[in-house]
């Protein structure tokens, strides 16, 4: 596997500690990424009775739906937005329902990765030109999602969720995937990449 490392590694994650480390508390930052919903179940381990096998049912014709995501960094908090597919379209109904959620905040800093739909699209363009004062984006360093909080709470929800589901059509599964994330209500944040605790 090659190692692949973005040359602006350190400068951008000194930029993006600096932030939280300094941010004022009528602002605040977010961790965006977004996920796959399939309605062909992930296949992984998982308990059975001794010396039974468990039967994981596909449909075959596989279904999808993606979930946009971002985990608040003062509390944990997971706001999501729904759509049929993953580009800037959801991306942007995304940074708007930000906004809505977060009125309390004067400035909301949006951290997300590097995918093409988040900065290279007419939409967020458009989004930011009309928002940009208050919704301000910041990009990762390419090739490295571990310096993405949401990772985690994306890998917790297939472990739990979507692995091995046994779904009928992906209405079904979507609405599960809804209730775990509102059952939930809110994410221990792994803060150890920007070595500071989040407050």
């Amino acid at each position: 596997m090659l190692d692949r490392r973005d040359p602006q590694r350190e400068a951008i994650l000194d930029g993006l500690r600096t932030l939280l480390r300094d941010l004022p508390d009528d602002e605040t930052v977010v961790f965006e990424d977004e996920v796959d919903i399939n309605l062909n179940p992930k296949i992984g381990c998982m308990w059975m009775r001794q010396g039974q096998q468990a039967e994981v049912v596909t449909p075959g014709d596989n279904a999808k739906n993606y979930l946009a995501g971002s985990l608040h960094w003062r509390t944990g908090l997971l706001i999501r937005t729904v759509g049929p597919k993953r580009d800037g379209e959801l991306f942007v109904r995304h940074l708007h329902d930000l906004r809505r959620h977060l009125r309390r905040y004067k400035k909301i800093h949006v951290i997300c990765d590097n995918a093409k739909f988040h900065h290279d699209c007419w939409a967020v363009w458009e989004f930011c030109y009309r928002y940009g004062d208050r919704v301000v984006l910041h990009f990762l360093p390419k090739y490295a999602p571990e310096l993405n909080p949401i990772e985690r709470v994306w890998w917790i929800l297939h472990d739990q969720i979507t692995r091995n589901h046994q779904c009928k059509d992906l209405q079904e599964l979507v609405d599960l995937v809804l209730a775990w994330l509102a059952d939930r209500k809110r994410f221990e944040i792994d803060a150890a990449a920007y070595q500071l605790n989040a407050s």
